[in-house]
């Protein structure tokens, strides 16, 4: 088949009325999941903890970037270095604090990271969960869904506090999608930002404009760049999709001053850009519960012209 998949004989009971789950081998990794719509596919490869790629349902390309060097092999959590496999990801924020919890600022902590996840077939998806991890003292939980009626996949985490002490940390969702023609954030009214958006590293982004409330810009070539903003959602640019991703607001304090949506552009070689959403900081105790809520519309490009595409799709 198509993007090296091999769909194994074994086809696993259906998540829904036209939700599909299989058993694939994805780029050499065994026991890879398939979560199947009308119009919506999305390849989750537990043994990286990852949701490696989302693409509609004829789209050979998908959206999601992956570092095909890395096709079929583990995590090597105590290598301390950091295998990056691309796809969709959480991590604990704010990353500020780190060296405080873990001891070092990088690599990312491994149970969020570099290690694998049980996944079990739901009535709505896939459940995917890992175990606790050390430093934090949480065990996370993803439930990946994908919408009946829409081109539409929902991402629920949960950091789940097992062990220690109480512990500041708030849910941060990494996507890392291919090189873009453009992304985009529609700045939101009263802003805390007096721009309505931040310069979260320098220089800024290649590209930058504004046009009323649209933030557009592109992949700096060069140089790391990272933006954020309080606005509810972000926007992906690509050859043949368009991606609207929306982040559930919960009142609190937000991490990097108030961000709950951020991008970073990768320079050089690696032509990424991430698009990332934040829950707020939490203050979470043993037995306690925290989740946030990410959802990725994934639709057809329907204009040449990158910027007015983003704008269509708030």
């Amino acid at each position: 088949m198509h993007f090296e998949e091999e769909r194994l004989a074994n086809t696993l009971p259906t998540a829904g009325a036209n939700i599909a789950v299989s058993q694939i081998n994805y780029h050499g990794w065994q026991n890879c999941y398939r979560l199947a719509s009308a119009s919506l596919e999305a390849m989750v490869v537990p043994a990286i903890g990852r949701i490696m790629q989302i693409r509609r349902i004829g789209d050979e390309a998908g959206v999601l970037w992956e570092n095909r060097a890395l096709d079929g092999q583990m995590p090597r959590p105590n290598s301390g270095t950091w295998a990056n496999f691309g796809g969709d990801k959480c991590w604990p924020a704010p990353q500020s604090d780190w060296p405080r919890v873990l001891g070092h600022d990088w690599p990312p902590p491994a149970t969020f990271d570099a290690s694998p996840l049980e996944a079990t077939v739901t009535d709505t998806g896939l459940l995917l969960k890992s175990q606790v991890d050390p430093a934090w003292g949480v065990r996370v939980v993803r439930h990946v869904e994908l919408d009946l009626a829409a081109p539409v996949m929902r991402v629920r985490t949960e950091f789940r506090k097992a062990t220690g002490k109480p512990v500041r940390v708030g849910i941060w969702t990494i996507a890392q999608f291919a090189d873009p023609a453009c992304v985009a954030i529609e700045l939101p009214t009263g802003s805390r930002f007096p721009e309505g958006y931040t310069l979260l590293s320098r220089p800024e982004p290649e590209g930058l404009a504004v046009n009323g409330r649209l933030l557009t810009f592109v992949r700096h070539p060069q140089k790391f760049v990272k933006v954020g903003s309080d606005a509810a959602a972000v926007v992906w640019v690509g050859p043949s999709s368009v991606v609207l991703m929306q982040s559930e607001f919960i009142a609190g304090e937000y991490p990097d001053g108030g961000c709950r949506v951020e991008v970073y552009t990768n320079p050089g070689e690696q032509k990424y850009v991430e698009l990332e959403t934040l829950g707020p900081l939490v203050n979470l105790e043993a037995g306690q519960i925290i989740e946030h809520t990410t959802t990725y519309t994934v639709r057809a490009r329907t204009t040449a012209d990158a910027r007015d595409e983003a704008g269509k799709a708030f």
